[in-house]
């Protein structure tokens, strides 16, 4: 999957799920899977990987499949390519976001 990262003016801003979006948390963006899916992602370029969780809508840019926050790029190491293409797994789901499956 090719995916990049936002935070810094996004901070604080409600995502899609109606939370409040932590730049230095561990979330992503994705269009279509449901609030609170669970996703192992990793970098095969250093083998580093983190858990997210999807709380928002995105990414709204061509070629892109994931939008990660920004500190789960940094846990990744690809805060200084802005893009990268990384495996991702889904690995459950949270059950804080239960609510949201009916309407998704």
């Amino acid at each position: 999957m090719v995916a990049s990262f936002y935070g810094g003016r996004w901070d604080g801003c409600r995502t899609a799920s109606g939370e409040r979006f932590d730049a230095d948390g561990l979330s992503a963006a994705h269009k279509t899977l449901p609030f609170g899916t669970l996703l192992e992602v990793t970098n095969p370029l250093n083998g580093r990987t983190v858990r997210v969780v999807v709380n928002n809508r995105g990414p709204f840019v061509r070629g892109r499949d994931l939008d990660l926050s920004y500190g789960a790029a940094r846990k990744l190491g690809i805060l200084s390519q802005g893009v990268a293409r990384l495996q991702v797994r889904i690995v459950g789901r949270d059950k804080r976001y239960e609510h949201y499956l009916a309407e998704d």
